[in-house]
C-alpha cells in the first residue's frame, strides 16, 4: 500500500496538487482490508476521490502514452505502462461487478494474468483469440506480476494465432478437495466459458454445450497446489466419459451425482501430475496414481508390528 500511495502522490504533485500520503494510505487500507477490495480497483477508487476533490479531469491523469511492446516473462516491475502481443488462454469466472473480464493472456514467452474493469468500457475478449493489448498497466500481487487494462487501454484483434510458450512442471500430493465447477458443466458455445446457473457473463441465457472437467486441490504436506483437468484426462482418470456422465445426470436429475462419483474415485489418493503451470494451476497433461506414500505407511506399520510378534 505504502507504493501504490506514493506513487498516487506523486502523480498528483505532477499536476500541482499537494495530497496528504497518510491520507491516501487510510483510504486503501480501509478498502484493501476492511472491504477486500482488490489492491488495484482501490488504487482507481482513492484516485476518482482525489479527482473530484480537485475537479481535475480523468483524462488529464490517466494520460494517453505511447507504450513500448514487451513480452509476458519481461514484466517484473509495477506501474508500468506496457503492449502486450497474445492469446486469450482462458478466461475465469468473476463475481465482482467491478471486473468485466479476467483470466490468463499468454505468448512465446510464457502466460500473465490479465483483469479488465468493468468502467474501462472495453471490447470483450474471446478465449484462444489473439489479440494487441495497447497501454496496459502492470502490477505485483504477492509476488505474482499481471496487468490491468483500463480505459486507456485499447484491445486490437490480430489475424495470426499467437504461440503460446508453457513451462511443465511435476508435482506429486494427495488430492484433498474438488472443488465447485468440476464434474458435468455446460459451456457457452460462442466463447466456451463455464456457464453460470445457466447464462454466460458475456452472452447472458445460452443454450449450453457440455463439457467434463476437474478443477482440484492437491497438499503434498508443505504447499496446496491447484491443478486442473480437461474432459480427455478426466474421462481416463475417473473412467466415466461425457456420455455416461450425461446418462448419470439424466438418469438422477442431478448434474450433482457425476461431481459426488468424482470424488470418491480421487479425494484423498495420492497422484502425480505433469502439465503447463499457469497462474496458480497446472493443466494436467497426464495424472498417474502414486502408491509411494502408501507403500511407506505399510513400511511403517510392518516395523512397528515386527517387534511386537517377537515379543509375543
Amino acid at each position: 500500500m505504502s507504493d501504490i500511495a506514493t506513487k498516487i502522490v506523486a502523480r498528483f504533485s505532477e499536476l500541482g496538487i499537494k495530497v496528504q500520503p497518510e491520507e491516501v494510505e487510510t483510504k486503501l487500507d480501509q478498502l484493501i482490508n476492511k472491504f477486500k477490495v482488490p489492491p488495484e480497483e482501490a488504487r482507481r477508487n482513492v484516485i476518482n476521490h482525489f479527482l473530484k476533490q480537485n475537479n481535475i479531469p480523468r483524462t488529464e491523469f490517466f494520460e494517453k502514452r505511447e507504450t513500448s511492446q514487451v513480452k509476458a516473462s519481461e514484466i517484473k516491475e509495477d506501474g508500468r505502462w506496457v503492449t502486450l502481443r497474445g492469446k486469450v488462454v482462458q478466461l475465469w469466472e468473476t463475481n465482482h461487478e467491478s471486473v468485466s473480464q479476467t483470466g490468463l493472456l499468454g505468448d512465446e514467452s510464457g502466460t500473465i494474468k490479465f483483469t479488465k474493469w468493468t468502467k474501462a468500457g472495453l471490447p470483450q475478449v474471446e478465449e484462444g483469440k489473439s489479440y494487441l493489448f495497447k497501454n496496459v498497466v502492470t502490477s505485483e500481487y504477492q509476488g505474482q506480476f499481471r496487468v490491468s487494462l483500463t480505459k486507456t487501454s485499447e484491445i486490437v484483434p490480430i489475424d495470426e494465432d499467437v504461440e503460446v510458450g508453457r513451462t511443465l512442471v511435476e508435482y506429486s500430493g494427495a488430492i484433498v478437495d474438488i472443488q465447485s465447477g468440476s464434474g458435468l458443466i455446460k459451456r457457452c458455445p460462442e466463447c466456451n466459458r463455464a456457464l453460470v446457473k445457466g447464462a454466460c457473463g458475456e452472452h447472458g441465457k445460452v443454450e449450453g454445450i457440455y463439457d467434463l472437467r476437474v478443477k482440484a486441490v492437491m497438499d503434498d504436506g508443505e504447499k496446496v497446489q491447484d491443478i486442473l483437468l480437461n474432459r480427455e484426462v478426466t474421462e481416463a482418470l475417473v473412467g466415466i466419459t461425457l456420455e455416461q456422465a450425461k446418462d448419470m445426470a439424466t438418469e438422477a436429475l442431478d448434474q450433482a451425482v457425476v461431481l459426488d462419483a468424482i470424488k470418491s474415485k480421487l479425494v484423498g489418493r495420492y497422484f502425480i501430475v505433469s502439465g503447463a503451470k499457469l497462474d496458480r494451476f497446472i493443466l494436467v497433461d497426464t495424472i498417474r496414481q502414486d502408491t509411494t506414500p502408501i507403500d511407506q505407511d505399510i513400511m511403517k506399520l510392518l516395523s512397528i508390528a515386527a517387534p511386537l510378534a517377537q515379543e509375543a
